[in-house]
């Protein structure tokens, strides 16, 4: 058969995604020298997967299905997990992106799980484990007559062992770490990354069991259980353990919560094993030593003329699930224990990205009742017809081999070649290949800055909106800047109110509405959906405490949520509200540290602080950017802390001048202590640091600053690479201007 033409390059790459297969994905030299285009890598790809028929029929034509599968992803109606992408066709040929291991209760088991670890973070894949298995901290070791460290300081084990190999630096390495929450350290594993400096290689998340859940409910104790032996070992109230989950999340997004009975409920292999943990953004439920190959449809792909292509949506969904099949064949596996559980269940996980992309196509506002009602209708179509795909394949080449005993088997005996067909995955970087929404998030953003190499800052814009501003006539340069600048289109006047309802972002819309999705999609989805609630920095415990609620009550398998601002390694990523207060003005300008020169006057007030060493008078001045210079005055002048005083208002003033944000000054000095404290309960101040600190919370709160928009708004966090937007999306932290992701 006469082969299908390669394009050097393809017309639907945008600038961005370039970018980012460039960075990350096309083969390189020894000197670093790009040895393939984009095109050439969707080639190797589609004919690495497709040879893989040629284990079952060696007269297959894998030329015809490695076009098919050629055009499916240069069309970006779908697209691969990212280490398929990355290595498909080469040396190293490992194209699973999840895996989970198991940790026993014994040195030997514990270890052999570090180098485990350690080979398959360095193969590209990132692990899921749970820790339930160990005994609690104090317990007895019988064979040493001591006591156990617990889980706890084990999980820190494999944190440094993942810091050491960062995967080579293609894909940060990322984990899930899982207690049961009736294991009696479960206390103390909650409150285990309050401390933020600490586990920052780990995503956690308690596991919540139905029993637990209806104590929570009646208010009542719960039994904690020592996995040694299998006895009670003490009861807790299920409330306050709830509530104590509750607080921790809302104060930095960890731990989310997964329910682990419904995980084995949906179990298709009760017979082969228990359900533990789930890959690192916790979509995937996976037995130990399994692993999962995810890829996607782009759903904004299958809209024309304003109503969905069903037909082709059928097509691509039955190809997606041929090639994923393939990629169980085709894939080089870390351990053998991982080549035979895998090819035992043969789990694939075909999920969806451009979700909100398609809405906007539709019509259809993402925060509307059609909305739910519609993705419960596509995921429904898309888990049936992969199903039958499935089921196809099977009669062909045999169902999987655990088949026998599983759910599928006490059904209906019909042959399946799966045990597992959909998952809703995060999409981050391929998203942005496909210049896609990301999996069923609500747009990122409308409009966005982007700094590209030669540090010019440029205004990328949604394509919909775009098209829609151009074709309503309010389309300008200016506005699409300060779109960006605001973060939303939401209550900016030149942009139509329809238009406006269509283009929310995730910050736009309640943590409601962000469930009510979750829960839509994951009706029809075999394993689970990996998103993010996102709430305001302004939320309450209580809105924490009501989403996870709603996502038991909905039937979600887990939840993660973000408040924005809530982490205190976040630094200032993009823009101003042009009516947010004054010392919202941060614009990416500022990243560069020039430092603004000070006029004639400038206007501002004296806050006079008790410290321990007598009166400090604090004077912060503002001129027409925002907060500008501090300087400080102590009641009896000289000494020590007199000239330790004006040396923190001469670094406050300096990194105001330079854009720092005064949040983050706060930040640096609240709390710093000394030997001479002064006052009481509010009103106690720590050293003259801190009195500092508490006065500029003062003068911002005596301003009428609205500190709960502005970290809403902008303290989401910067890129580490490129000093981009960083949006917490899908249960990860990702960089849309780059591809960079904290979990791979």
């Amino acid at each position: 058969m006469k082969r299908e033409k390669t394009h050097p390059t393809l017309p639907g790459l945008s600038k961005n995604a370039l970018t980012v297969l460039e960075k990350r994905y096309l083969r390189r030299g020894p000197n670093g020298t790009t040895l393939e285009t984009a095109a050439d890598m969707f080639r190797r790809v589609a004919d690495t997967i497709a040879a893989a028929d040629r284990s079952f029929d060696e007269t297959a034509d894998t030329a015809g299905l490695g076009d098919t599968f050629y055009r499916m992803m240069t069309s970006f109606e779908f697209l691969p997990n990212s280490p398929t992408l990355m290595n498909a066709g080469r040396e190293l040929g490992q194209l699973s992106a999840c895996f989970v291991l198991p940790v026993g209760d014994s040195m030997e088991e514990i270890f052999d799980a570090v180098k485990y670890t350690a080979l398959i973070h360095k193969s590209g894949g990132g692990t899921g484990f749970s820790f339930s298995r160990l005994r609690p901290a104090n317990d007895m070791v019988s064979s040493t007559t001591g006591i156990s460290s617990g889980p706890l300081s084990f999980m820190r084990v494999f944190d440094v062992a993942t810091e050491t190999i960062k995967q080579g630096g293609t894909r940060r390495g990322a984990n899930m770490a899982i207690l049961r929450v009736d294991h009696p350290d479960i206390v103390d594993f909650i409150m285990c990354k309050a401390d933020q400096k600490q586990l920052n290689n780990f995503n956690i998340s308690v596991g919540l069991t139905e029993k637990f859940m209806q104590a929570v409910e009646r208010d009542e104790e719960y039994t904690l259980v020592n996995p040694r032996n299998g006895k009670q070992h003490g009861t807790l109230n299920a409330r306050k353990v709830f509530q104590r989950i509750v607080k921790q999340a809302w104060e930095n997004g960890e731990p989310g919560i997964v329910f682990l009975d419904r995980l084995n409920r949906d179990n298709p292999t009760p017979q082969v094993g228990e359900i533990e943990s789930t890959n690192p953004c916790g979509e995937q439920p996976l037995l130990p030593y399994e692993s999962c190959n995810l890829g996607s449809i782009n759903l904004g792909k299958f809209v024309a003329e304003g109503a969905i292509d069903w037909n082709r949506l059928k097509e691509t969904v039955r190809n997606a699930v041929h090639f994923l099949d393939n990629v169980i064949e085709a894939n080089s596996y870390p351990l053998q224990q991982i080549h035979d559980m895998t090819h035992g269940n043969r789990k694939i996980g075909l999920g969806v990205m451009g979700w909100a992309d398609m809405l906007i196509l539709l019509g259809i506002p993402y925060s509307s009742p059609e909305a739910v009602k519609l993705g419960t209708k596509v995921m429904k179509f898309i888990n049936d017809e992969g199903r039958l795909a499935s089921r196809e394949l099977g009669k062909v080449r045999g169902s999987f081999p655990n088949f026998t005993g599983s759910t599928f088997d006490i059904k209906d005996a019909e042959p399946m070649r799966n045990a597992t067909v959909t998952t809703i995955a995060p999409t981050g970087t391929i998203s942005i290949i496909a210049n896609a929404s990301s999996g069923v998030e609500p747009l990122f953003a409308v409009s966005y800055l982007r700094t590209v190499m030669d540090k010019n800052v440029l205004v990328e814009v949604n394509p919909h909106f775009e098209r829609i501003a151009k074709e309503r006539g309010f389309y300008s340069e200016s506005l699409m800047k300060r779109i960006a600048e605001h973060g939303t289109v939401q209550g900016i006047p030149e942009v139509p109110q329809d238009v406006q309802e269509m283009f929310v972002t995730a910050h736009d819309i309640s943590p409601n509405d962000h469930i009510q999705m979750q829960a839509a999609f994951q009706l029809h989805t075999d394993n689970a959906v990996s998103k993010t609630v996102n709430f305001p920095n302004s939320a309450t415990i209580e809105d924490v405490e009501n989403v996870y609620r709603l996502a038991y009550q909905t039937g979600c398998k887990g939840v993660t949520i973000y408040r924005d601002g809530s982490r205190d390694e976040q630094v200032l990523s993009t823009a101003k509200k042009d009516e947010a207060p004054r010392e919202a003005a941060a614009a990416p300008e500022e990243k560069k540290a020039i430092k603004r020169d000070r006029p004639k006057s400038l206007r501002g007030s004296t806050h006079q602080m008790q410290t321990g060493c007598g009166p400090l008078y604090v004077t912060i001045n503002e001129d027409r950017n925002g907060l500008f210079e501090l300087f400080t005055t102590m009641g009896k002048a000289g000494g020590c802390a007199a000239s330790q005083s004006e040396a923190i208002g001469r670094m406050v003033s300096l990194a105001w001048r330079s854009g720092v944000q005064a949040r983050q000054v706060v930040k640096q000095l609240m709390g710093i202590s000394c030997h001479c404290p002064s006052g009481f309960g509010e009103n106690r101040v720590l050293s003259c640091a801190d009195a500092v600190a508490k006065a500029i919370q003062a003068h911002l709160i005596d301003g009428g600053y609205d500190i709960s928009a502005v970290t809403a708004r902008q303290e989401r966090g910067a890129c580490p690479e490129c000093g981009g937007v960083v949006e917490h999306e899908g249960g990860c932290s990702v960089c849309h201007a780059c591809g960079y992701s904290e979990c791979a």
